[in-house]
């Protein structure tokens, strides 16, 4: 996705906040440093849910797998790479 992006994550030995921070700060570095820019690239802030059943993972699973085609990045699911995803 252009603007934001789908994870689905087993939290074990770090808590959500640390991971966001973590990953959008890497992130920023990364595209500032190959486009020659400075400043930040993330909003604040990022919107979680739990998942607690089974069934939830594999309609969320399937949620993000489809976001592309809603998007119109690809023209069917089996163009995205990562559409076999093990929750499918």
């Amino acid at each position: 996705m252009p603007d934001h992006f789908h994870w689905l994550v087993e939290l074990e030995n770090c808590s959500l906040k640390k991971l966001m921070r973590e990953t959008k700060s890497l992130i920023a570095r990364e595209v500032n440093i190959s486009i020659n820019r400075k400043g930040p690239l993330w909003q604040q802030g990022y919107h979680d849910r739990a998942l607690r059943r089974e069934e939830d993972l594999v309609k969320m699973a399937r949620y993000v797998v489809a976001n592309p085609l809603r998007a119109g990045l690809v023209e069917k699911i089996g163009d995205y790479p990562l559409w076999d995803a093990i929750w499918i």
